[in-house]
């Protein structure tokens, strides 16, 4: 119960969104929790708190409260709203109506309260869902922190070998140095004798927002009436930014850290192996649910 109002605090604190894992540690080091709950299951080596949280967000999702999206979490304005106006039993409570509410609709008939070991392992598609919640997690904060340890150059080879796999043709590839807003210039044929000219933007700066000006800046570089933007972050852009591309007179496209490793997933197997070896991924199959 105290995990999933903290969760919520978190998040509205964060300006409404937050990755998954930075949510999990920062409840680590801002709540207290005993013994019973710090246990840790032998099964799956998560510790209990860590597993309670992960299936009471799916409660909050049921109820519309908390959405999830790549490893990162978001609180909805209903949730916002119920966090500020409700105690946190009366927030989980609600909550978990929903959820029953969702699974009755679906033709289930288990309840529950508290969570306790007894339960989870009852409930069964809901722990597993809150387990694979848990496995999706750690494998987005892996993938992150790969690219977190890449320097910019890196970066910008991995966009580079993501277009290549697209089918593009890499006409240049900026050297170390002042590169005038432009990182890559990439074609649709090999001579690029057809149109657009792509230029494209790669900044390496995960822990920041792209500005509006950013984006302004690529359109000043695009002089062709043909040409077509594209601007690669490992971070974010700001809405300002995102407004600046959809208002601009040139297509600009965006490329986010959750849209690159969503391509670089799709076109996993078009890469050459030494290509998959800058990000290499391990797909595994897991169990799902019919929800």
């Amino acid at each position: 119960m105290k995990t999933i109002y903290a969760t919520f605090k978190i998040l509205s604190e964060a300006g409404g969104e937050m990755r998954g894992k930075e949510v999990v540690d920062k409840i680590r080091d801002t709540v207290e929790f005993d013994e019973y709950e710090t246990h840790i299951y032998e099964k799956t080596g998560y510790v209990r708190w860590e597993s309670v949280l992960h299936f009471y967000t799916i409660d909050a999702m049921k109820a519309g409260f908390l959405r999830k999206q790549k490893g990162n979490w978001i609180i909805t304005s209903e949730g916002e709203e119920a966090y500020k106006k409700l105690k946190p039993e009366e927030l989980v409570e609600i909550a978990t109506k929903k959820y029953w509410e969702w699974d009755a609709k679906n033709k289930k008939k288990n309840t529950k309260n508290d969570v306790d070991d007894d339960e989870l392992e009852e409930n069964k598609s809901q722990s597993q869902k809150a387990l694979l919640d848990q496995y999706e997690d750690v494998a987005s904060s892996g993938i992150r922190e790969f690219i977190l340890n890449k320097n910019p150059y890196e970066f910008q080879d991995l966009v580079g070998a993501l277009l290549e796999a697209m089918g593009y043709y890499i006409s240049t590839i900026a050297d170390r140095g002042p590169d005038g807003g432009i990182d890559i210039i990439a074609y649709t044929d090999p001579l690029g004798t057809s149109q657009p000219r792509i230029i494209v933007q790669v900044k390496h700066r995960p822990n920041e927002a792209v500005s509006s000006d950013e984006i302004q800046k690529l359109s000043g570089t695009l002089k062709r009436n043909s040409d077509v933007g594209i601007f690669v972050t490992s971070g974010r852009f700001s809405k300002p930014a995102s407004k600046e591309a959809v208002h601009s007179r040139e297509h600009i496209e965006l490329i986010d850290f959750d849209r690159f490793i969503t391509l670089w997933q799709e076109y996993y197997n078009k890469f050459s192996d030494e290509q998959k070896n800058m990000l290499p991924l391990q797909p595994i199959y897991f169990l799902g649910t019919n929800e």
